[in-house]
C-alpha cells in the first residue's frame, strides 16, 4: 500500500524510524522503492549532482519537473515529494500553490518548502488547504546561500535552538507532515524533535531525529565535486562506473566487444547466399 503523508505523521507516534533517499531517474527511484526507502525526495540537489550546475538555485521548475515524472514511474509504494525550487514558491502565494500542484500532476504526493518565514508560514497554510502536503526545511536551508553566505551549522547555542523550534512549531501549526532538519547539532535536534509532534528528517543533525535523509549520489559514492561531512558512502560507485568504462574501451579497441554472444547471425543459407554474391 502507497505510503502516505498521514502515516509518516503516525511513524512518529510508532516511535519508529523514517528512512529517506533522494533519487532523480526511474530506475534508481525503483531501486529506492523495493528496499522499503519511505521516502524518496526528487531534491533540488538534482541541480548540481544530475545537470552539473554549481548551486541549488540554478534549477528551474520544468527541469525538475521532469525528473518528478521519472522517479514518480518507478515508485509504488514510497511517498515521492518534489523538492519546490529556487523562486518557485516565493514570488506569490497563488504562483505557489499553482507550481505545487505541477508537481502533483507529475507524480508527486507532496512537496518540500525551505524556510519558516511569516510569508512562507502563509504560502503552506494556502497549499495545504488546498489539498498538497507540505514537507518544511529548517536549520541549514540552501537555497538561502546568497544571505546566508555560507554552510553553516544552525542551533548551535540555546538561543538560535530555541529560534529553530519556534519555526518548527509555526511549520507544525501551519500544517507540515514532517521537517527536514539540516546541519544542527545533535543535542539541538534532539531537543527539536521532543518538542514537536510531526516528525523530523535529519541530515546531519544527528541520530535523534524521526527519520534520515541523504543524497543519493553521496551514499552512492557516485559525485565526487563535494562530500559534506554528515554523508555516508556505502558504495563507491564513481569506481565501479569508471573501471566498467575503462574495460569498455578496453574490449572495443581489442576487438573483444562484441563477441558472437553479443550479435546476431544469419542464417547458414543466408550467410552462404551472401559469400557467393560478394565473390562473383
Amino acid at each position: 500500500m502507497r505510503l502516505t503523508a498521514k502515516k509518516i505523521i503516525d511513524y512518529k507516534k510508532q516511535n519508529k524510524k523514517i528512512t529517506a533517499l533522494t533519487a532523480y531517474d526511474y530506475s534508481t527511484a525503483k531501486y529506492f522503492d523495493k528496499a522499503n526507502v519511505d521516502i524518496i525526495l526528487v531534491g533540488d540537489s538534482l541541480a548540481q549532482v544530475a545537470l552539473g550546475y554549481d548551486s541549488t538555485t540554478k534549477v528551474s521548475l520544468e527541469e525538475m519537473l521532469v525528473f518528478t515524472k521519472a522517479v514518480s514511474r518507478g515508485v509504488q509504494n514510497a511517498l515521492v515529494v518534489g523538492d519546490m525550487p529556487f523562486m518557485s514558491y516565493q514570488i506569490s502565494t497563488q504562483e505557489a500553490t499553482k507550481n505545487a500542484g505541477e508537481f502533483i500532476k507529475s507524480g508527486a504526493q507532496a512537496v518540500k518548502i525551505e524556510g519558516a518565514s511569516p510569508y512562507i508560514i502563509e504560502t503552506i497554510k494556502h497549499i495545504v488547504q488546498s489539498g498538497i502536503p507540505v514537507m518544511g526545511h529548517l536549520g541549514f536551508t540552501p537555497q538561502y546561500i546568497n544571505t546566508i553566505g555560507g554552510h553553516f551549522v544552525s542551533g548551535k547555542n540555546l538561543e538560535t535552538t530555541l529560534e529553530i523550534l519556534k519555526a518548527a512549531k509555526k511549520l507544525e501549526e501551519a500544517g507540515v507532515f514532517s521537517i527536514v532538519l539540516e546541519m544542527v547539532p545533535t543535542q539541538s535536534a534532539k531537543f527539536i524533535s521532543e518538542n514537536l509532534d510531526v516528525p523530523t528528517i535529519g541530515i546531519g543533525a544527528g541520530k535523534f531525529c524521526d527519520g534520515q535523509i541523504l543524497v543519493s549520489d553521496d551514499a552512492l559514492g557516485k559525485y565526487d565535486n563535494f562530500c559534506p561531512k554528515f554523508a555516508k558512502q556505502y558504495v563507491n560507485l564513481k569506481e565501479e562506473i569508471s573501471k566498467a568504462a575503462q574495460n569498455y574501451v578496453k574490449d572495443v579497441l581489442e576487438g573483444n566487444f562484441p563477441n558472437d554472444e553479443q550479435s546476431f547471425a544469419l542464417s547458414e543459407d543466408e550467410a552462404k547466399k551472401l559469400e557467393n554474391y560478394t565473390q562473383n
